[in-house]
């Protein structure tokens, strides 16, 4: 019988099948015609949420090929100032960088993640980055919320695999007052 990880990675797979199907048929419905706007708005949300769905399934595919040793991570070079920048407004980002060899797109999405669930969890406003060379600072983290950050109390999907995904690739996610501590 083929191992839990290798399992979770066929289903990733399988499951994009039918997810573009229904992405293709609500983008094809959103172009050009006329649409009353409660079906236009229905449309949006499905669109949106199939991108949701898209980015679920590739953080719980990339875990699965963490988890199943399976991980070969596209290195190139980027920076660590850089890699802290999020579309989010919430979100800053303040100091140095320092260019590192990482898979770029995936530490990215890893340290959104860990900004968003401690906005979450946190009930906060706003959070920071401070970014000095390889080392990255987040704060404010709310009291009680630093296990979640770092996945050892299990209820952020998001924190997880960040956590994972930074430890994958040689460094470590630590908590540390207020503070959430990456180093890259």
């Amino acid at each position: 019988m083929a191992d839990f990880p290798r399992v979770v990675s066929l289903a990733c797979h399988d499951l994009r099948t039918p997810l573009a199907t229904v992405a293709g048929f609500a983008r094809t419905l959103l172009g050009p015609g006329e649409l009353d706007e409660r079906s236009k708005r229905y449309l949006e949300m499905i669109d949106h949420a199939s991108d949701q769905l898209t980015e679920l399934l590739d953080e719980l595919g990339l875990l699965s090929r963490i988890e199943g040793g399976r991980y070969d991570p596209p290195l190139v070079n980027a920076d660590t100032l850089e890699l802290a920048r999020s579309a989010d407004e919430r979100v800053s980002v303040a100091g140095r960088g320092e260019t590192i060899q990482t898979d770029e797109p995936a530490v990215r999405r890893a340290l959104g993640a860990l900004a968003l669930a401690a906005l979450r969890h946190g009930a906060l406003e706003r959070v920071v980055w401070t970014v000095e060379g390889r080392g990255l600072r987040l704060e404010p983290v709310a009291p009680g919320t630093g296990e979640i950050l770092t996945g050892d109390d299990p209820r952020d999907f998001g924190a997880i695999v960040g956590r994972r995904t930074v430890e994958a690739l040689g460094g470590s996610v630590q908590v540390d007052g207020t503070a959430l501590i990456v180093a890259l």
